[in-house]
């Protein structure tokens, strides 16, 4: 592989990747390999390697090798984290949560229709078991989009609310928290049923009105405090 000006080590071992068509979990070329094929030195490659390793592009196994990753986003989680936590503060929690609605109000209408029995006993189950299991409610989610074919959605739903639990301790609980989160669920699973796709869009708004009520306070609280 010719060297290129401007390229960067770490972007030519991204480019010989897609370049050989290796899949996730097929092995790379070893250490010497690369130094090889790159024209690079061997701190270089390892810098690169170490690099990708951190963005989950490649997966280094202990006495086996260097392997292709899955390059999962959850590798956004700590700097999306750090980001709302000491970049923005309470705005950026706002941001979040704001990407967040509007990525499932516009796919909850898609939902409709595609829901099994079963799936709604499974839902129905985890809208109950919130008022006692706080895993309950990132589960939901996850399950009410599992249908939807994209991967993606799914991890980066995962995402904002593994982001968004982190930091929420800086927002105070809102009275009668169970009920209320109970209630929120309950409405979006109803609405699934019905097979109506507006009272679904409505549900999941009024799901995140409340949680950005939440925030609304608590800049209000900062506001008053500064």
């Amino acid at each position: 592989m010719a060297r290129r000006a401007g390229v960067t080590v770490q972007e030519r071992i991204v480019e010989l990747i897609h370049d050989r068509e290796l899949p996730p979990g097929a092995p790379m070329p070893t250490e010497p390999q690369l130094m090889d094929l790159l024209g690079a030195s061997r701190n270089s490659v390892r810098e690169a390697i170490r690099a990708l390793q951190a963005l989950g592009i490649v997966e280094i196994r202990h006495g086996y090798g260097t392997f292709v990753g899955r390059a999962s986003i959850d590798v956004l989680t700590p700097s999306l984290t750090f980001r709302v936590r000491s970049g923005g503060g309470i705005r950026a929690l706002h941001d979040l949560v704001e990407v967040r609605e509007l990525l499932e109000t516009g796919l909850i209408g898609d939902v409709v229709g595609t829901v099994s029995d079963a799936r709604f006993a499974a839902l129905d189950a985890l809208v109950s078991a919130m008022a006692h299991d706080a895993g309950a409610d990132r589960a939901f989610h996850a399950l009410l989009y599992e249908g939807c074919g994209n991967e993606l959605v799914l991890q980066l739903i995962a995402l904002f609310w593994d982001v968004y639990h982190e930091v929420d301790g800086q927002l105070a609980p809102p009275a009668g928290r169970s009920a209320q989160v109970i209630a929120n669920h309950r409405r979006i699973v109803d609405a699934l049923r019905a097979r109506d796709r507006g009272a679904a869009r409505e549900a999941m708004r009024l799901h995140f009105h409340d949680v950005k009520q939440r925030i609304m306070q608590a800049e209000a609280g900062v506001a008053a405090a500064g």
